[in-house]
């Protein structure tokens, strides 16, 4: 004769949790759940412009969008400036060579930086958290906020 299992035995085999089903997200205007209408628009200046204008309903769409819009703007500007000052201080006799080497070192550290940044800020879009890149998202908030 065997004994009955005790139900409180801690070797006996427990059934695997039961997963919650997963709540889809409501799409967006453009039809694409919110997570990758975000990371979309992160795409700077024209993703952003494209999710800006179709996006309607969806904060969290309208703030990446945004920000990528603010974030575009001031990568160009950076090369706007980064070219004008390579262009002055390169002419200088003697010592435009060194110049030119160190604005390169640093177009390229800043350039690096802003591709980091970027990369950054899709994951984040993706995995559904809203994440303000320095100076740039609150800006962005501000503008979303006022329904600009």
């Amino acid at each position: 004769m065997t004994d009955p299992v005790d139900p409180v035995d801690p070797v006996a085999p427990t059934p695997p949790p039961v997963p919650e089903p997963s709540v889809p997200t409501p799409p967006t205007s453009t039809g694409l759940p919110s997570n990758i209408a975000a990371a979309l628009a992160c795409f700077p200046l024209i993703g952003g412009i494209i999710f800006y204008v179709l996006e309607k309903r969806d904060s969290f769409v309208r703030f990446y969008a945004m920000q990528s819009i603010i974030f575009g703007a001031i990568w160009i500007l950076f090369g706007i400036v980064w070219r004008i000052v390579y262009a002055i201080l390169t002419h200088i006799p003697a010592i435009g060579v060194i110049f030119a080497f160190l604005l390169l070192l640093i177009s390229a550290v800043v350039n690096i930086a802003f591709l980091i940044v970027l990369i950054i800020a899709i994951v984040k879009a993706f995995s559904g958290v809203r994440w303000d890149i320095p100076w740039v998202g609150p800006m962005a908030r501000r503008q979303v906020d006022a329904g600009l």
